[in-house]
C-alpha cells in the first residue's frame, strides 16, 4: 500500500458551522472507555430518611458529571461523555442498589488523555471514600491519538487548494478506518459538513455538492500523492 485516503462527513458540526466545504484532517483524537460500577443498598422510596440512604444513581451523578467537567477543563479537544446508564433495580418507588454507566474520555495527545484518566480514577477514588459506597472502574478500551502522515495531509491540503474549495482543519473526534491503516501505510483524510452536525441519527444528511467536492479532492489527492498530477 503506497497511501490510504478516506472522505467522511465530519460528524461534528465545526465546518457548517464556520461555513468551510472541506476539512483536512491532520489526526484523530485518542479515546479511553471505562465501565463504572456503583453499588449501594436498595430500599424503600418512602420509609428510608435522605440522610440514612445508599443511593447509587445519586453518587453516580457526581461522577457523570465530574467527566463533564473533565472534558470541559481541557478545551479545545478535550471531550467527556457518559453514553450509556443502567439503573437497578429500576423500579419507581426503590432507591437505585447498583448503577452501571459508561465513560467516554477523549483528547488530541496521550499525554492529556493520561492527565484526564489519572483525573476521573482520583475523583472515583475521593467519592468513595466520602460516600462509603463501592465504586469499580474498569479501563475496557484505549486509542492512542492518531496523527496522519504529513505527505497525506499535505497532499489534501494541495487538492483543496488546487481546486479553490474553502477549508479549514479539523482533528477528527471520531474513530476511522484510516486509523487502522495508518499502522501500514501512509494515511489522510477529507471531512465534509454535514447537516447540524448530526451523525448517528437516522436524520444525519449532507449536501450533495459537498459529497462532490469531498469526493473531487479525494481524486486529485490520490494522483497527487501517486505523482500523476
Amino acid at each position: 500500500i503506497g497511501a490510504y485516503f478516506e472522505t467522511h462527513i465530519e460528524q461534528g458540526p465545526v465546518l457548517e458551522d464556520a461555513d468551510k466545504v472541506i476539512g483536512v484532517v491532520p489526526g484523530v483524537l485518542g479515546l479511553s472507555w471505562y465501565d463504572c460500577i456503583v453499588t449501594g443498598m436498595e430500599a424503600h422510596a418512602g420509609p428510608t430518611p435522605m440522610a440514612l440512604r445508599k443511593d447509587a444513581l445519586q453518587i453516580s451523578t457526581k461522577i457523570m458529571q465530574e467527566v463533564v467537567n473533565i472534558g470541559n477543563r481541557y478545551p479545545p479537544y478535550g471531550r467527556g461523555t457518559v453514553g450509556m446508564v443502567q439503573v437497578f433495580p429500576n423500579s419507581r418507588n426503590v432507591i437505585p442498589g447498583e448503577v452501571k454507566f459508561s465513560i467516554d474520555l477523549r483528547n488530541v495527545s496521550s499525554e492529556l488523555l493520561d492527565t484526564m484518566h489519572n483525573e476521573i480514577l482520583a475523583f472515583v477514588d475521593k467519592t468513595s471514600k466520602d460516600s462509603g459506597l463501592s465504586i469499580s472502574v474498569e479501563r475496557v478500551s484505549y486509542y492512542p491519538p492518531c496523527p496522519f502522515h504529513p505527505d497525506c495531509v499535505n497532499a489534501v491540503r494541495e487538492a483543496t487548494a488546487t481546486l479553490g474549495y474553502s477549508t479549514m482543519d479539523v482533528v477528527s473526534g471520531a474513530g476511522h478506518d484510516a486509523i487502522y491503516t495508518a499502522r501500514l501505510a501512509p494515511s489522510g483524510m477529507i471531512f465534509v459538513p454535514c447537516k447540524d452536525g448530526i451523525s448517528h441519527n437516522e436524520i444525519e444528511d449532507a449536501k450533495s455538492e459537498h459529497l462532490e467536492a469531498g469526493c473531487n479532492v479525494l481524486l486529485h489527492a490520490m494522483l497527487g500523492r501517486a505523482g500523476v498530477v
